[in-house]
């Protein structure tokens, strides 16, 4: 799945970044006048695991990686411009291949 928006307008960006993995992935809080939120991030080259809460739709901008999606032993492949879904209360997988820039928006 390929996305094509470049900006985000009217919004509200939490100064305050989450960091992750000893500061190998960060990521900003964006809220939306709706009341949603997305982040955006950043993952260096690494190996990672990560937990849901809610359903979130990884899209990545730039980079590669392979991830593992929950109840799955294989890995797929994602390159910037393409994106992957994972469902609420799960944990994934990731192989971080090359600098990663990401925006996850979250549902439910």
């Amino acid at each position: 799945m390929s996305h094509t928006d470049t900006q985000f307008d009217n919004v509200t960006v939490i100064k305050q970044a989450n960091v992750y993995h000893d500061g190998k992935v960060t990521s900003r809080v964006v809220k939306f006048a709706d009341g949603s939120q997305k982040t955006l991030g950043i993952m260096l080259p690494g190996e990672y695991t990560f937990g849901t809460e809610a359903a979130e739709l990884m899209e990545i901008t730039a980079g590669s990686l392979d991830v593992q999606l929950p109840g799955s032993d294989s890995w797929q492949r994602v390159e910037g411009g393409q994106s992957f879904d994972v469902p609420a209360n799960a944990s994934f997988n990731l192989k971080v291949y090359s600098l990663v820039d990401y925006c996850c928006s979250y549902f439910g």
